[in-house]
């Protein structure tokens, strides 16, 4: 259960006595709501962007989401403070993965400041806690809301707008995130694939996708990279990402991905080409959603290229 979030169902005393602090604590003013906006969404993530008002989130902020069904189960009211089905996250450090190009993000926000989270892809992101493990579900429909965190402990701003965004599905002919390679190996259209210079056995690359980053750029890009590969290798257009997959093997090289060796690069490094290649994945971007048709065929010197 997270205190905070309980804080925001309770004021003044009362509030004080529930979660054990102390009223002097509470004599900051409460955050600005925060803005929430919906960019896109993909099969297994909904990129947001969050915005502070004229306080800023200086001690970071919240994002809850739960399925539109479930969301109209409780009467399309949040329910404190938490219900089975529901996610949330906390952002209250800095963030290393999804920086669009950025060294890292800082998720204390300034006031006014601008900034964009990727719910379904905090897995392997740092600075953050709470339902972090996995991707969201493809072809449901979710809502989302936030708050700023208050002072102390104190009390946080209301909630934002709740907002809502349906995953996209997955089909045939199109992309797969790295979450179903990781859990599906019996569908991989091949056993070994080749990242940077460096061939791995289909052993190798599950314990690479179960690999946590840890601050790594490294991994983390290995994991787009081995998700878009098989992709392509299982029918996917490669048009648009051609170049990122060409970048993403130049970079990495010799090196070889923990835990198979020692390789390192830095978050900062990776981050531009780990994005595109998660967007691409996710369908945010390439053939995206597919009609039901066959797979198409991939010939052996198009696949020589790519895995060998």
């Amino acid at each position: 259960m997270d205190l905070r979030r309980l804080g925001l169902a309770c004021i003044g005393f009362a509030c004080a006595a529930l979660l054990g602090v102390s009223v002097a604590a509470d004599v900051h003013a409460a955050p600005d709501v925060l803005g929430l906006a919906v960019v896109s969404a993909g099969h297994g993530k909904v990129r947001l962007t969050v915005t502070a008002g004229p306080s800023g989130a200086p001690d970071g902020f919240e994002v809850w989401w739960m399925s539109a069904a479930e969301f109209a189960f409780y009467g399309g009211v949040w329910p404190p403070p938490w219900v089975p089905g529901e996610g949330w996250v906390d952002y209250t450090g800095v963030g290393t993965l999804n920086t669009w190009g950025a060294p890292s993000v800082d998720f204390k926000l300034a006031p006014n400041q601008s900034l964009d989270i990727e719910i379904g892809d905090t897995q392997d992101e740092s600075g953050v806690s709470g339902t972090t493990a996995g991707e969201l579900t493809d072809g449901v429909s979710y809502v989302f809301c936030t708050y700023a965190y208050g002072a102390l402990g104190g009390t946080g701003s209301p909630l934002s707008v709740t907002l809502g965004k349906a995953t996209t599905t997955q089909g045939t002919n199109c992309t797969f995130t790295q979450g179903y390679w990781k859990n599906h190996p019996s569908a991989w259209p091949v056993t070994t694939l080749t990242l940077g210079t460096v061939t791995y056995t289909q052993a190798q690359l599950l314990s690479i996708l179960g690999q946590p980053v840890v601050g790594n750029g490294l991994i983390s890009l290995a994991h787009q990279l081995i998700a878009t590969k098989l992709n392509i290798a299982n029918g996917a257009d490669p048009t648009v990402i051609a170049g990122t997959i060409a970048s993403a093997d130049a970079m990495i090289g010799s090196l070889v991905v923990p835990p198979v060796g020692s390789g390192y690069l830095s978050p900062a490094s990776t981050s531009t080409d780990t994005q595109a290649l998660d967007d691409y994945n996710n369908g945010i971007t390439g053939p995206g959603h597919c009609g039901e048709t066959p797979a198409k065929v991939g010939t052996w010197g198009r696949l020589k290229a790519l895995y060998r």
